[in-house]
């Protein structure tokens, strides 16, 4: 069955071995979806034809997540021009791009009253800029729609895209978040496509740029790297005057993607999650079901009812 859906969805992956997938520890399990607000943010989606990450990546947390609201919006379409060996997203040739795309999503956000919305999107290499401008735009549609909540924008690489960051960090989102994923000598195996200097130069130019701007990263555990190399993507993290971190299992979405080296323990979590405010970083999110924007909302009032306290 698991095949079948291989050949489906991901023929471009069809060449790799096939990867087991273990048997899920109880921490990480999680109970399907039922409640009815789920089902009616799944209707929101559909009715203004959006695509959410929250889906594409198959995320263990979207019954939580969509039962309270809150969906990732995933921009620029639901095909990557990349094949990395840990995503669940479709690789292939685009569509071209939809223009009433970001005000579609400024009306979900309203309609979904979020105090807080990640934006995020597939890599689009085909793009001259890589769709830093969609970006900008979507942002500029949020604001006239929903000037109170704030905006969490989590993009590709723009790999060779001059000028792209400075489109999207001059459209002012609240957040610019970028994630290196794994450690460095994963990169060939794991997110071949990318750069991983390269992506930590995005994270500090985003910061020289507008230094008001909070910078984010996020890194998947359970690949096969070490302790030692996590903490060293952590300093690498803080040289870049990137302020908040995110850790959480890695989960293998099908038999064609990496397998899971190894399942994290809770423990082990807490032990990085300490580290990395050791560090520095003003938010840490380090459990095993952390994604890139789970709880996005809820830490991000935090942080801000915290420093107007300290105001």
């Amino acid at each position: 069955m698991a095949t079948t859906r291989i050949d489906i969805r991901h023929p471009e992956k069809a060449h790799r071995p096939d990867n087991p997938i273990q048997r899920k520890p109880a921490w990480i399990r999680v109970k399907a979806p039922t409640h009815p607000v789920y089902h009616e943010t799944r209707k929101l989606m559909r009715d203004n034809r959006l695509v959410t990450v929250c889906e594409e990546a198959a995320c263990p947390n979207i019954g939580e997540c969509w039962s309270q609201r809150h969906a990732t919006m995933m921009i620029m379409g639901e095909t990557c021009t990349r094949a990395c060996s840990f995503c669940n997203v479709k690789t292939g040739l685009p569509q071209p791009l939809d223009g009433g795309e970001p005000n579609r999503v400024a009306d979900a956000v309203a309609r979904l009253g979020l105090r807080h919305v990640v934006v995020t999107s597939v890599d689009r290499d085909d793009l001259a800029d890589g769709g830093a401008e969609h970006f900008a735009a979507t942002i500029r549609a949020i604001r006239a729609a929903a000037s109170e909540t704030t905006i969490e924008v989590l993009t590709p690489d723009f790999l060779r895209k001059d000028g792209a960051l400075e489109v999207v960090v001059a459209a002012r989102p609240d957040v610019f978040n970028h994630n290196l994923e794994t450690v460095p000598k994963l990169y060939p195996t794991i997110r071949p496509g990318a750069r991983y200097y390269h992506s930590l130069r995005l994270l500090d130019r985003a910061k020289q740029l507008d230094p008001g701007l909070f910078t984010k990263s996020g890194i998947m555990v359970g690949l096969g790297e070490t302790k030692s190399e996590v903490l060293q993507v952590m300093d690498d993290l803080r040289s870049a005057e990137v302020d908040f971190l995110t850790i959480g299992q890695y989960l293998q979405p099908t038999v064609k993607h990496a397998a899971v080296a190894h399942f994290v323990i809770p423990a082990e979590f807490e032990d990085y999650a300490s580290m990395a405010r050791a560090r520095g970083f003003l938010l840490v999110s380090a459990t095993p079901l952390t994604r890139s924007s789970y709880h996005a909302d809820r830490d991000f009032a935090a942080l801000r009812a915290a420093r107007l306290a300290r105001a």
